[in-house]
């Protein structure tokens, strides 16, 4: 999934609105209180239910620019990217880049049946979130 938006905010301020609910999730599933310093490379378990969690890892991380992570479970690898790019100092352009990968047969078909359908309230619900991050300004 890509998702290419233009937003009325400084790149900075959408910036730290992404990094602040990353530490805030780091700090939620780990107890730890990072730094933005301390996040590349950073790597933690999520649980998401009894029987679910998945390994987060910060791949890339550069101030007001990018923001890329992995996620990865028994069933899938999810790659996430967030590109920033400045239009001037009260505006900016997000590039979102989703990339998935299956582990087995009856995965990816489960996973290209589902994602077909998910898909539309996946980019629904991110283009809200932007709107929110919007409105927050």
């Amino acid at each position: 999934m890509e998702i290419t938006k233009k937003l009325n905010i400084p790149a900075p301020y959408f910036y730290e609105k992404v990094i602040d609910s990353v530490l805030f999730d780091i700090r939620k599933h780990t107890g730890k209180s990072l730094t933005k310093k301390q996040l590349n490379n950073f790597e933690y378990v999520k649980s998401f239910s009894k029987n679910s969690k998945a390994k987060i890892k910060v791949e890339k991380i550069i101030d007001n620019t990018s923001y890329h992570f992995r996620t990865s479970t028994t069933k899938n690898d999810f790659a996430v990217s967030y590109e920033i790019v400045p239009i001037d100092e009260k505006s900016c352009e997000i590039h979102y880049e989703e990339k998935m990968e299956s582990f087995g047969f009856l995965q990816k078909i489960n996973d290209a049946v589902l994602g077909t359908i998910l898909m539309y309230f996946k980019r629904r619900q991110f283009n809200k979130m932007l709107q929110m991050i919007e409105e927050s300004y």
